[in-house]
């Protein structure tokens, strides 16, 4: 049983008291018949979450209020040095030291502790002292809060440090900056912590307490990467599988393999449920046609759940050196690989829902992963995994279609790096694809490999012919998203303008879109379309508000004078709304007489957040008089030429070209034209990894 230890036994103290010839406990068996043989270690964080209930009301000084309280979580700071000595596997008590707090979500507090959210720590003080551990700001020292009423819980067998109970009492200096004295020591909430320990010091004991032996564990194992930090990419996807047969309303489910390597120089966490310490691993289906030579459009056919990773290999995929270091860390340079039947094992797969795409952070109550009151295969052959419509994949009504599957790795070990060491930021490089192609006309279908992955970018990068432009709205603290555009013809006059946003990593999400027209005379729009991935039916406990899963509900659009723009409903309208979520990619399209020019669009955000604007090309006008409006029947498709008396002509850039784009929309600047992109642009080539067997499913609660 772990041992519980109250403060008010002063932590004993008896190992602090070490005497000048380095030796612990009692001088000899007469004076402390407690000494005995045995293995003295001294640990330290390694990492860890805390969680703080604050009671804003008090706060605030509007008196105490339960409805005032509010839930802030942090992750311990890799390799913060709180110091705890345990002799033979019972805890004696922790020593000086801090362990630094990263914040795990965006809210507001009292000025003064909003200042230093990103600068707290929790701090073990000096012994002698009125309390024992406060929250302090690390870079002023100035303490917020006095930490009373806590106990210690140490796990010997998992190495897990807990610390609850605690009181979060008003210190005097803050009640003093508040501007109410007379609110110090009062109670503004609750502390606790989980941390998991490794020694950094391994004492044997004789029966006398003095040191027999000594040794200094390495804290992991060298780090053979390039990039500080961890960083996680898609190094190879391996198989794409209908793993079971069957569809259910039109769909199937499909199963990618995937890869991953370690470029960074710190070992990965990868420790698998119930922790959440662990990469979630997404997927998605996209196919290019349409037009003359079937690039028109780019569009996302399939998305799935998260697999959430467990047990790290230790293998050398792509080349970069393991270090060899495995299990609960993906070592730096390693590779570690799971192929398709273990991505689409349906128990293994969480809802997206659940999950920060930034951060990587998802709370481990409830359980992000309960598959309790719905079924799997055989009964649904297409739960959680990459949900495609059969119509989508038939050979027959998309010839000459190309294809591309894409993986994502969310890692939360980059998300709480990044916050302590913003310079060094690796969770924009996570997404990789690959071309394939489909055999089938009706499913089962079948899936090969064309040509080699290409790392670190995602799909939408293999849209021959378009412009891609990445946008960034608040650096260090939310993703980025991507906008393609692709203007071809005339075809008979006309010119079809193609839109394609993917959400690769941006947590608030996509609310609206609007293309403003670079001339102010009226523009005539055909052919108004929209498009988006097929939603994950409602499953219960997926993390959507009231398990109602998310909306298919089409964005509606609305035309003006200066601009056509598309929507879904708000936040405050609706949780659920058909938003562009992280790892989507959602179409907008339209057909007009006049030709291109460059001009901005505004995204707007579904969570939080003011519109930015992005470059693309839309339809200008030269004159006030509006051309007549094209037939509604799309026209017969001939030959591309070369439009006259254009502003400019589409341009064609490269994948990885991301102009800077602005908080508010600019003068329209042209980008440099460059080649096309080829959709299986040359990667290192990698030998196929072996796939693991999977693991028992973690407990689930009772229903």
């Amino acid at each position: 049983m772990p041992k519980i230890i109250p403060i008010g036994f002063a932590l004993l103290l008896l190992l602090s008291l070490r005497n000048s010839s380095g030796n612990y406990a009692a001088q000899s068996k007469q004076e402390n018949s407690d000494a005995a043989t045995g293995i003295l270690q001294k640990m330290i964080v390694e990492n860890g979450t805390v969680t703080m209930d604050l009671d804003l009301n008090r706060l605030n000084g509007m008196g105490f209020a339960l409805q005032g309280a509010v839930r802030v979580q942090f992750a311990v700071a890799a390799k913060s040095f709180f110091s705890i000595l345990v002799f033979n596997d019972l805890l004696r008590g922790p020593e000086q030291g801090s362990m630094a707090l990263v914040p795990q979500q965006s809210i507001v507090l009292p000025s003064l502790l909003g200042a230093s959210i990103k600068q707290l720590i929790v701090e073990k003080l000096p012994s002698g002292q009125q309390f024992d551990l406060a929250v302090r700001d690390a870079k002023t020292s100035f303490t917020f809060f006095n930490i009373e009423g806590h106990q210690y819980d140490y796990d010997a067998q998992a190495q897990l440090l807990s610390i609850h109970g605690g009181r979060l009492l008003i210190s005097d200096e803050f009640a003093k900056a508040l501007g109410r004295p007379e609110d110090a020591s009062v109670v503004a909430g609750k502390i606790s912590v989980g941390a998991a320990m490794q020694p950094i010091e391994i004492n044997r004991l004789d029966e006398n307490g003095n040191i027999k032996s000594a040794s200094l564990p390495a804290l992991h194992q060298p780090g053979v990467g390039t990039v500080p930090g961890p960083d996680v990419i898609v190094g190879n996807l391996i198989d794409l599988v209908q793993l079971d047969n069957g569809a259910v309303n039109g769909k199937v489910g499909v199963s990618l393999g995937t890869d991953a390597c370690n470029k960074g120089t710190e070992n990965v966490e990868w420790i698998a449920l119930p922790d959440n310490r662990h990469p979630f691993i997404p997927q998605n289906l996209y196919r290019m046609s349409g037009g003359n030579d079937n690039t028109q459009q780019f569009e996302q056919i399939g998305q799935s759940w998260g697999k959430h990773a467990f047990a790290a290999a230790s293998s050398n995929t792509c080349g970069f050196g393991c270090n060899g270091v495995g299990g609960d860390h993906l070592g730096s340079g390693c590779s570690d690989a799971y192929g398709a039947g273990l991505n689409g094992a349906q128990d293994l797969i969480g809802s997206r829902a659940w999950v920060n795409p930034f951060t990587g952070f998802f709370a481990q109550n409830p359980d992000p992963n309960d598959h309790s009151g719905h079924v799997h295969a055989p009964a649904d052959p297409t739960a959680h995994r990459i949900l495609v419509d059969v119509n989508d994949l038939n050979t027959s009504l998309n010839v000459g279609a190309t294809y591309f599957a894409e993986a994502e790795y969310i890692v939360p070990h980059e998300g709480t790096w990044c916050q302590s060491h913003p310079t060094e930021c690796n969770m924009y490089n996570n997404a990789s694809y690959r071309q394939c192609s489909v055999i089938g006309i009706n499913q089962p279908f079948s899936f090969n490999f064309v040509g080699n992955t290409v790392r670190e970018q995602p799909a939408i990068m293999a849209w021959t012919g378009a412009a891609v432009n990445e946008g960034e709205p608040d650096p260090g603290n939310d993703g980025i998203f991507f906008v393609g555009y692709k203007v071809t013809g005339p075809n008979a006059g006309v010119y079809h303008y193609e839109y394609a946003i993917y959400n690769q990593n941006l947590d608030r999400a996509i609310q609206s879109f609007e293309v403003v027209y670079p001339l102010f005379p009226p523009i005539v729009l055909d052919n108004v379309g929209f498009h988006a991935p097929p939603q994950h039916p409602p499953f219960a406990n997926d993390g959507t508000q009231g398990d109602a899963g998310y909306s298919s509900d089409p964005w509606i659009f609305t035309t003006s004078f200066t601009s056509a723009t598309w929507n879904c409903q708000t936040f405050a309208e609706n949780q659920n709304a058909n938003a562009i979520r992280y790892g989507t990619l959602y179409n907008f399209r339209f057909d007009s007489t006049a030709p291109p020019a460059e001009t901005t669009a505004n995204i707007g955000f579904f969570k939080t957040g003011s519109p930015i604007s992005v470059k693309v090309q839309a339809p200008a006008q030269s004159d006030a008089t509006p051309t007549a409006t094209p037939s509604a029947t799309p026209p017969t498709p001939t030959p591309t030429v070369t439009p006259t008396a254009t502003p400019t002509l589409t341009p064609t850039v490269t994948p990885t070209a991301t102009p800077t784009i602005t908080p508010t929309p600019t003068p329209p600047v042209t980008p440099t034209a460059t080649p096309t992109a080829t959709a299986t642009a040359t990667a290192t080539a990698t030998p196929r990894a072996v796939p693991r067997s999977r693991p028992t499913p973690h407990p689930r609660p009772t229903p």
